[in-house]
């Protein structure tokens, strides 16, 4: 059993479906789903290995609902149903990763090579997830107890885009009732490359070398150890990790560098020169549970610090005058975490309760500001009951409390500003005390019947302002924008309903999830007319918001090895009140469709070839000053095949998206502001053996 959650959430691991492949079968999907009655799809690591596209979000793409928010060419940020940063928990074995998750430039710091399994909960996680799971819940599982003697698999893997290098070594064992596992993973590569020979940049034109977006490369080390004892009623378990990256900031977009610096960025596509970024993401996690038939008690305790800093060439903005050094920016973030769950089974029901506990502490640095430093202490405690009224039919409720206080600090300029009053230290954050208070709860439905699945989920969720929110007055070059916070704002609240109608009938596999959210005070970043320091001002904002939305698939199996899917999704939001009412969110997605065929053999091994075109409508439901987007579409394939090596197993993957090559824009994408299209044809490619 693990516990899987932001604070104190407790998921059995046979909660979920495992995904095999990219759809799923038949009565045991039903059966298994039926534990849950939120929408909710989880993939095994086949499934990772076999849609391998370069990071995690983007490999994870291919399920409905769910988006990868680009950052440079290494990384990437989940989305999901349109929500991403702080409305999106992700979990690592059970505990929630904490990093710079509200920045847009930060990616996960996780090791995606040392996954097992992954899930992704959509829609309303509040009642087991806490503050932040307004919109989902990511859970990553790493903690795969070894079988008896020793295993292992080693992998190597590449893009061609920006010619991604990497290896993973992954080794475990277990002697009598303790195991162990550790896993070291290798990444480097070169700046990307984008189907255009110029951007424009705020009236500027920039000519690309090659198309490559200058200064994009880096590189990434990662490294974790397990140790544990598995015994039949008890199990526990220490593990270890480390995440350390290093990548370039595209340079032509920070403040121009360009044509203002003496560096030579076009000498070397692999070097990372100013301005660049580094973070080192270290976790220890102690997992402890013990069971027996009716009785289940959990422990986690976790502490994670992130420690990021951003460099660039010293230059003076305003009245700054030229600072000393390159530190521009540093985050240090200290997170402990403590999570206790009991569950209880008698007869039909099914009681689970938990408590938990969470302290951050950021201090920052450089002579740039844009965050203040912080301190944030919170507190949850939850209950919630399962009733299997008959068999087929299962009512679950649950009611939560949440409690947190935050501490942010005063900060003034280093250097004096002239004002009226004579030259003066400008304050950009003034020292807040705020208390935050939340009761959250869930109520759902699951129940089935020959081929059909129904399940419903109705509550009620809550997000607490964050630091940046609250506090945050400065600029922020990698998004092109200066942003500015607000100390008024009040908790987010969301009154959700999401719902999963799933039919079968042999081959055939159908699927609709209809979903509706409505947030009294939304809080999210009002793009405006005015500029400050030359950038385009963003301020923090709250307002009443309606969004819903509704996905949809289908898989069709023929001719014994052939497959074929169809699927798509569509979101609408639109504000109630305030200066822009009537208008959608900044960045909202379009309509998406993919439709695929797939090819499945076993000759000398388990193979498939498939191939997928994704189909993007334009978007036109703007907030001014933005722009509307074109609708595109691109043609993918992918492919794989198992080849045994004696008692090993050599596995080949191919992942290949667009083929074509075309010119296309995201419009969730930052980069679309000035001009810079997605990727080109970008190949990734895995070859592993396992032992």
């Amino acid at each position: 059993m693990l516990l899987a959650s932001m604070l104190c959430a407790w998921t059995p691991a046979d909660t979920t479906t495992t995904l095999q492949e990219v759809s799923v079968s038949g009565q045991r999907r039903h059966d298994t789903q039926m534990r849950m009655s939120q929408t909710n799809v989880a993939v095994s690591q086949k499934y990772l290995h076999e849609h391998f596209a370069g990071s995690l979000m983007q490999t994870l793409e291919d399920i409905p609902g769910v988006k990868a928010m680009a950052i440079g060419s290494g990384q990437s940020k989940p989305v999901i149903r349109g929500l991403g940063f702080n409305r999106l928990v992700v979990t690592e074995d059970g505990v929630k990763h904490e990093g710079q998750q509200w920045g847009d430039d930060h990616g996960l710091e996780i090791d995606q090579f040392a996954i097992d399994r992954a899930e992704v909960v959509k829609g309303p996680a509040a009642l087991l997830y806490g503050s932040d799971a307004i919109g989902g819940v990511l859970n990553l599982f790493t903690n795969h107890v070894p079988m008896e003697g020793v295993g292992g698999s080693v992998q190597l893997f590449g893009r061609t885009n920006n010619e991604q290098a990497g290896v993973s070594a992954k080794v475990g064992g277990r002697k009598d009732k303790f195991f162990y596992r550790a896993n070291v993973t290798l990444i480097d590569y070169a700046d990307y490359r984008v189907p255009a020979d110029s951007i424009q940049y705020y009236s500027y034109w920039v000519r690309l070398k090659d198309g490559r977006l200058r200064n994009t490369a880096g590189r990434e080390h990662d490294g974790s150890f397990m140790l544990g004892y598995a015994g039949y009623n008890f199990h526990s378990d220490l593990r270890v990790s480390d995440s350390y990256s290093r990548s370039g900031f595209f340079a032509d977009a920070h403040g121009l560098e360009v044509r203002l610096s003496d560096i030579d960025y076009d000498a070397s596509r692999r070097d990372i020169d100013l301005p660049y970024q580094w973070v080192n993401h270290l976790k220890v996690l102690s997992h402890t549970s013990w069971r027996n038939d009716v009785v289940a008690t959990e422990l986690n305790l976790a502490y994670q610090n992130n420690l990021r800093e951003e460099h660039s060439e010293p230059v003076s903005h305003g009245y700054m005058p030229t600072p000393d050094g390159t530190r521009e920016r540093r985050f240090n973030k200290h997170t402990a975490t403590a999570n206790a769950m009991v569950r209880y089974e008698r007869g039909r029901n099914t009681l689970q309760g938990g408590l938990c506990g969470e302290w951050q502490h950021n201090r920052s640095g450089g002579w740039g500001f844009i965050l203040p430093d912080f301190e944030t202490g919170s507190a949850g405690l939850y209950a919630m009951d399962r009733f299997e009224v008959r068999p087929g039919l299962i009512l679950n409720a649950g009611l939560r409390y949440d409690m947190a206080r935050t501490h942010i600090h005063a900060y003034s300029d280093w250097y004096a500003t002239p004002t009226a009053n004579g030259p003066q230290h400008l304050q950009r954050s003034s020292e807040q005390r705020r208390t935050f208070h939340a009761l959250t709860w869930s109520a759902g439905v699951n129940w089935t019947r020959g081929n059909w699945l129904v399940k419903a989920n109705a509550g009620k969720s809550f997000r607490m302002p964050i630091a940046k929110e609250l506090g945050a007055d400065g600029v922020n070059y990698h998004i092109f924008r200066y942003e500015r916070g607000n100390s008024s704002l009040d908790p987010e609240e969301a009154y959700q309903l999401d719902a999963t109608v799933s039919w079968h009938h042999g081959p055939l596999t159908a699927e609709l999830s209809p979903y509706v959210s409505y947030f009294p005070n939304y809080i999210f970043l009002n793009p405006t007319a005015e500029y400050v320091e030359g950038l385009q001002l963003y301020h923090y904002t709250q307002t009443r918001v309606l969004r819903w939305g509704v996905e949809a698939q289908l898989a069709y199996r023929f001719a014994r090895h052939w497959e074929a899917t169809a699927q798509g999704e569509y979101l609408y939001a639109s504000q109630r009140s305030g200066q822009k009412r009537g208008y959608t969110l900044p960045f909202s997605p379009p309509w998406s469709a993919d439709a695929g065929l797939r090819y499945t053999y076993d000759w000398r091994g388990d193979g498939f070839v498939a191939l997928t075109a994704h189909i993007v409508g334009r978007q036109d439901q703007i907030v001014p000053p933005e722009k509307p987007t074109d609708g595109h579409w691109t043609l993918n394939l992918a492919a794989g095949k198992k080849f045994p090596l004696g008692s090993k197993m050599l596995n080949i993957t191919l992942h290949a998206d667009n083929l074509l090559n075309r010119r296309y824009y995201d419009h969730t994408s930052y980069y679309r502001l000035i001009d810079v299209p997605e990727p080109g044809i970008n190949v990734a490619a895995m070859v592993g053996l396992e032992f």
